[in-house]
């Protein structure tokens, strides 16, 4: 076992892979922190955090506060004694928390900050095109994703890649970069960089109006859209259909770019396949979502659904 006594704070999945990798390389972990169980699914059953989930089966000590600065929950993180706090997919802390250890309180972020600082750093970094990401970690100080830089790792984004794949990489990535620092830490050879002052790129919290598809734009920005937005919360446009105005989803495409007089959002289906026209070419959609319906590859929806003539995606 590790010497420093740790408290680990996160939520969704992305996190679990932290704290797994802490506790089987026997990191002293004497607390965690995740959000209060919330209603999900038809049914509204409360539903643990996959933080929690992984913490209970491991046996550790488990924090659900609903207010950080409330005096029960100071007073009981506290008691935990810790020497150094990690956040992973956290909420904004108060300085009351941040501050309470003797070696204060590590995030990590996946992106290359200052870059995409913000909720939806993965999504932004495809929907942008970019050919790079990474993790990194930093104290954190009164503001958002602006504390000094410990460790920073790059990694390449490829061209066909979505998020959601992404996120995995940038999870595992991500996992060993916390160890990594953690030791730095705790030998003492902790070496910060403060984050430039630049305008950074911001990783916008993602909303219906930034994720709705724009037709009238250039292939390639409309692919990346998609990719980026693959599988959640999923690109979405409107599709005029048999004088019906639907509500679709699109999350997995490829671009083809050709020259062509077809009307912009127009569909041609040929042999199981379904090309949107854009202004530089065709989206070939891979993977679609008709409302009410779950999502299927688009070989699967065309054998039990057919695109009038006059189809158009808007």
């Amino acid at each position: 076992m590790k010497s420093l006594k740790i408290v680990f704070m996160g939520t969704p999945d992305f996190a679990v892979a932290s704290l797994k990798n802490l506790v089987e390389n026997n990191y002293k972990i004497v607390g965690v922190i995740t959000a209060p169980d919330r209603p999900a699914g038809r049914g509204q059953k409360l539903r643990a955090s996959a933080v929690k989930e992984y913490a209970v089966s491991e046996g550790l000590k488990v924090l659900q506060p609903t207010n950080l600065k409330s005096q029960d929950f100071l007073e009981e993180l506290k008691s935990l004694n810790a020497d150094l706090q990690i956040i992973v997919a956290f909420r904004m802390l108060p300085k009351l928390v941040w501050a309470m250890p003797k070696y204060g309180t590590f995030n990590l972020h996946a992106s290359l900050l200052p870059e995409y600082r913000g909720a939806a750093p993965i999504n932004w970094a495809v929907i942008n095109g970019e050919k790079f990401t990474g993790n990194t970690t930093f104290f954190i100080d009164e503001k958002i994703d602006t504390g000094a830089v410990i460790l920073q790792e790059k990694l390449s984004i490829s061209d066909n890649i979505t998020a959601g794949e992404l996120h995995d990489e940038l999870m595992t990535e991500g996992a060993n970069l916390v160890i990594k620092t953690v030791d730095l830490i705790e030998l003492g050879e902790v070496k910060t960089q403060i984050q430039p002052e630049k305008e950074p790129k911001t990783a916008y919290k993602l909303n219906k109006e930034n994720t709705k598809i724009d037709w009238s734009v250039d292939g390639q920005t409309i692919h990346n859209l998609i990719r980026g937005l693959s599988p959640y919360p999923a690109a979405w446009c409107f599709l005029n259909d048999k004088d019906k105005e639907q509500k679709v989803k699109i999350l997995l495409a490829e671009f083809e770019e050709d020259s062509h007089s077809k009307k912009i959002g127009s569909i041609s289906v040929e042999e199981k396949q379904a090309k949107i026209a854009v202004k530089n070419g065709y989206i070939k959609v891979l993977k679609m979502q008709l409302p009410g319906k779950k999502a299927m590859q688009i070989k699967a929806l065309l054998n039990g659904y057919t695109f009038d003539e006059t189809a158009c995606f808007k």
